[in-house]
């Protein structure tokens, strides 16, 4: 319960965090910041803590300031969650109002940083030349894009985002870039790109923070389709901990790269290979993390997944084109199906996506230099199947019947893995009323052969 006292105002809020209602002066400074009633929070420091409070399902209570163009507010804000993934009341006492001091241009840039980063729904870090270091978002509608860009480190961001209205290609100076509208592929909300530089006394910015902002909420886009996992339990790593740890491992990657690089300037290379180990590490690390916020979804009771209507063969020629980069690295080939190819399923797409991932991933891992790995697409009655093969040592029998048990890697201590993605990759596989197998012999490669339901209609 809300502690008792005088109550200058109330508002609530809910679970996209917008401010639903609010009373007068709340509602008042709620507009003078550039929001509307009702719409996404305005003020920097009451959205973030309405979030906090509404994340961990604690009542929080502190002073919030705020800038509504000729005044500085200080007010005390408690707010309540209402329950598990909805909104939250808000109850404003002890309203302070004084002058506002001329703002600086620095200050009004990091006003609207702070702000931007509150908003932003995916956020990267870039090296001096815009190119990918590490990649962060939690937006479901995001994930795809995420996966893409993740794969596509040491790409020009541009490749992933284009910017509207701009026919310059890459390198294109970061100032004109600031603010420009990008396209989201998948997306029908309307996105801007804000670039916070790195800055260094007396030289060129050393990198960048790149956050991708909407100015429409999540869920306005009539494409946008919520997930259909169940929310029956509280979750302590994919809406605890992944959150908090996503940003800060990024950064330590991102940080890393640039000691790696030398981007800060010149360095030994005993310290470039050190700072090497660390981003490695720091990926490794982030990947644990996803396959540990994954096992939670996929071991709720009653996970389902939302079936649409897909085409494994677009599906297959994606995942293959998102880890291209990393097959060129070992000198691997990857035959797709051809362009022509179409094998209509009933499955959810970015879960198909997430499986083939892991699989061709696994295979350019575990591939030989200069092999090759195979996508193949059957249609068997009712079923319809995706094939990726490869050509590396192959799984004796025993280790097929482990290989997709949680936690298991088959001995293989120092490759990096989590032993959890064919575990969750054959979960994913049967929530979408479909399977997930293995055939192989030592020596001889192996065949995973993901099966889900064919779309007979199509």
């Amino acid at each position: 319960m809300l502690m008792e006292g005088t109550i200058l105002a109330r508002g609530v809020s809910d679970a996209q965090d917008r401010l639903l209602e609010a009373d007068e002066p709340l509602a008042g400074l709620q507009r003078r910041c550039g929001g509307e009633l009702p719409g996404a929070i305005a003020v920097p420091e009451l959205l973030e803590l309405v979030r906090k409070a509404r994340r961990y399902g604690f009542r929080l209570a502190r002073a919030v300031a705020a800038h509504d163009g000729n005044d500085v507010i200080t007010a005390w804000v408690e707010v309540e969650p209402q329950g598990f993934g909805e909104g939250c009341q808000i109850v404003v006492r002890n309203w302070q109002t004084a002058p506002a001091p001329m703002e600086d241009a620095a200050s009004v840039e990091r006003r609207r940083t702070m702000i931007d980063r509150h908003l932003a729904e995916l956020s990267a870090q870039l090296d001096s030349e815009q190119r990918l270091l590490a990649v962060s978002s939690d937006s479901v509608e995001l994930a795809s894009l995420a996966v893409s860009m993740s794969a596509g480190f040491g790409h020009a961001w541009t490749e992933f985002l284009p910017p509207e209205k701009i026919a310059h290609k890459q390198p294109l100076h970061w100032r004109l870039l600031d603010g420009a509208r990008v396209v989201v592929p998948g997306s029908q909300r309307a996105w801007r790109i804000s670039l916070v530089p790195h800055m260094r006394p007396g030289f060129d910015p050393a990198g960048f923070e790149l956050l991708l902002v909407s100015d429409m909420p999540a869920g306005s886009a009539a494409t946008v389709r919520e997930p259909m996992e169940p929310l029956l339990r509280r979750s302590l790593v994919g809406q605890d901990l992944a959150p908090v740890l996503r940003q800060p491992i990024s950064r330590i990657i991102a940080n890393a790269e640039t000691i790696r690089t030398r981007l800060a300037g010149p360095l030994p290379d005993a310290y470039a290979e050190y700072a090497g180990e660390i981003a490695s590490a720091g990926k490794l690390l982030l990947g644990l993390l996803e396959d540990l916020a994954d096992l939670e979804v996929v071991e709720t009771e009653g996970f389902s997944t939302a079936p649409d209507r897909v085409d494994l063969s677009e599906l297959a020629r994606q995942a293959a084109g998102i880890l291209n980069v990393r097959a060129r690295e070992k000198g691997i080939f990857i035959e797709a199906p051809h362009p022509a190819e179409n094998l209509p399923a009933i499955a959810e797409y970015r879960r198909v996506l997430q499986v083939l991932l892991n699989l061709i991933g696994n295979a350019i891992r575990y591939s030989p230099e200069g092999s090759q790995v195979w996508i193949r697409l059957e249609s068997v009655g009712e079923r319809a199947r995706i094939i990726v093969a490869d050509q590396g040592p192959g799984l004796s029998e025993d280790q097929q019947g482990r290989v997709f048990e949680k936690f298991e890697r088959l001995g293989r201590s120092g490759d990096g893995g989590s032993g959890l993605g064919l575990y969750i990759s054959r979960s994913l596989a049967r929530a979408m009323g479909g399977d997930l197998v293995v055939e192989s012999a030592p020596g001889q490669g192996a065949r995973f052969i993901l099966d889900v339901p064919a779309d007979l209609e199509a």
